[in-house]
């Protein structure tokens, strides 16, 4: 019998930075032509040179209208990753919203957060209200 390989857990540091701070503003979500998610509570994460991503409590998006997927991706960063399809706005949005349900420790603030995909939605917008 073969021992599966475990997964590689890696530490942000000098060399792959990553930061979580609030967003400070209010940010809509729509897809579908349907608000999708409402907060003003969003956390944005930069991570190395990536752009930077907008992550949603799940207590403000409108769980009703996502339909969970089997795809499942990993990142040594962040850990496991899930997916939702956004139900409303059809084969476009499918695989359009990701979550790590358990994150690593060092990014723990993301946990029951929501991300999505900027062309798989009609809009993510960033509000100064």
């Amino acid at each position: 019998m073969t021992t599966p390989s475990a997964k590689t857990v890696k530490i942000p540091g000098p060399d792959h930075t990553i930061t979580i701070e609030p967003t400070g503003s209010r940010v809509v979500v729509k897809a579908g032509g349907r608000v999708i998610a409402d907060t003003h509570r969003a956390l944005t994460l930069r991570e190395a040179s990536y752009p930077a991503v907008i992550y949603v409590p799940r207590e403000d998006a409108d769980m009703t209208l996502l339909a969970r997927t089997d795809h499942a991706t990993y990142c040594p960063y962040k850990g496991d990753c899930a997916y939702y399809s956004i139900v409303p706005a059809g084969e476009r949005a499918v695989n359009a919203v990701w979550t790590y349900e358990a994150p690593h420790a060092a990014v723990a603030e993301i946990k029951d957060h929501l991300a999505f995909y900027p062309d798989r939605v009609d809009s993510i917008e960033v509000l100064n209200t």
